[in-house]
């Protein structure tokens, strides 16, 4: 009920999950007459381990898709283990670091991870993602086997890491690297397996995929400042001391209640953190103009916009020390709908640094340098779509952003013409629905 009524609360949300549901078509659905056993199980599998990965992979191009859901399913697996306080170092740490041996089997399991985590089915049924594996060609199979080796040693890495265990994340170099050890690596990944498959421009990896790694950071910095609380409660946390200490002398002192400048520090802190993650932005925004298959597009896009509306939500945001606070149902469907062509992308990224901007505190120590950084990065949003209100006839902008948006235009044009399909469908039938309603309520009034 309460789904419900936050939807009847938001018409314009209400609408976007109709037309989410009932209209929006993906673009290359699974054929299930030709998927084996192993396959079908694998993408049960991956139905198990993450529903809202499920929906975008199950939607990528055919030559990527399983690609992908065999990446993605390993990655759970390495995971898993990781995650698993229970499990002995000593069984834990040689594992995670011969991962990659285990790739050259076609028959494997692992019953030693506690019945509490959910995603040890990927461990057991490992030999269904196994054969699935060397399904897929080499050269993909040598990228996904790469970033598995570099991931089971950096988790290696960390449990080892006595200073890390005992005080966390303690630099913002500290920071930088474990976000990307936990996401940045899997970003350098994807990329390489979008240019592999001649869905991205060959400028993706540039300077050692720089671009690619810092939009696995933005993610992970975004979900690491909105997990404080739940994060806190299990023993860790991974906001970096080097921001916290400016703050407080102990870290749960945030959540306390008796004193309003605790909160007060607090709030701080997160927008500190915000700040630090907004360094990611023009990245993602350049990095998201390369990606020209519209499928793989859509795959990087909805989580970066996804991630932009977390960290507006969480700026300035108290409640974030007290609870883990999440984006409503219906916004998320919005995000999906609009982020599917560039400009939709930047549009969505320009009203929620607004929206932060709007929120800032003239109080806050870093005040200034955030709204520096969402001016520059609004201005760059206005570079690669200027309003044409603000353009003398006849002249042409040149910049070179502005380049790779109409690098990629005549691609959001065609994507356009079918969302624009895909809303005139549903207006027709929210518009049939309203009147049909309008005319019971008449009815029935006038019959009073």
């Amino acid at each position: 009920m309460g789904k419900l009524t936050e939807l009847l609360l938001h018409p314009d949300e209400l609408k976007a999950a109709i037309q989410l549901s009932k209209y929006r078509k993906p673009l290359f659905p699974r054929n299930l007459l030709k998927e084996s056993a192993s396959t079908k199980r694998c993408y049960e599998l991956l139905y198990i381990t993450s529903r809202s990965f499920k929906a975008v992979i199950e939607e990528l191009h055919t030559e990527l898709k399983d690609v992908v859901m065999v990446f993605y399913l390993l990655l759970r697996a390495l995971d898993t283990v990781e995650d698993d306080m229970t499990l002995d170092p000593k069984i834990k740490v040689p594992w995670l670091k011969s991962f990659t041996d285990l790739l050259k089997l076609k028959e494997y399991s692992f019953d030693k991870v506690n019945e509490k985590e959910v995603d040890r089915v990927t461990l057991l049924e490992f030999t269904e993602i196994l054969t699935e594996f060397h399904k897929l060609k080499p050269a993909y199979q040598d990228i996904i086997t790469d970033i598995c080796k570099r991931m089971g040693d950096g988790m290696a890495k960390y449990i080892l890491d006595e200073q890390f265990n005992v005080s966390g994340v303690a630099t913002l170099e500290d920071y930088d690297l474990y976000c990307y050890y936990v996401a940045g690596i899997v970003g350098e990944g994807l990329t390489k397996l979008f240019v592999e498959a001649q869905f991205g421009d060959e400028v993706l990896s540039e300077n050692n995929y720089s671009k690619a790694i810092s939009m696995g950071l933005f993610l992970q910095k975004t979900n690491i400042t909105r997990d404080f609380r739940e994060d806190l409660d299990d023993g860790r946390s991974f906001w970096p001391k080097e921001v916290w200490s400016k703050y407080t002398d102990r870290l749960p002192d945030f959540t306390r209640t008796d004193s309003p400048e605790y909160q007060k520090k607090g709030v701080q802190c997160i927008n500190e953190l915000v700040l630090n993650a907004l360094g990611h932005v023009e990245d993602v925004l350049v990095y998201l103009s390369h990606v020209k298959d519209p499928s793989s597009f859509n795959f990087c896009a909805i989580p970066q916009v996804m991630a932009v509306a977390t960290l507006e939500l969480v700026y300035n945001n108290p409640n974030v020390l007290y609870e883990n606070v999440k984006i409503r149902r219906g916004t998320t469907c919005k995000l999906i709908l609009n982020s599917r062509t560039y400009p939709g992308v930047v549009n969505i990224f320009r009203h929620y640094l607004r929206k932060i901007h709007h929120r800032s505190n003239v109080e806050d120590p870093h005040y200034f340098e955030i709204g520096l950084k969402i001016g520059k990065l609004e201005q760059i949003c206005d570079m690669l779509y200027p309003d044409p209100k603000l353009i003398p006839p006849g002249v042409t902008v040149t910049n070179s952003y502005r380049e790779l948006a109409v690098s990629r235009s005549q691609i959001d044009a065609a994507t356009q013409e079918v969302i624009d399909l895909e809303a005139f469908k549903c207006n027709l039938t929210v518009g049939a629905v309203v009147v049909v309603l309008a005319a019971i309520v008449y009815t029935c009034v006038s019959s009073l």
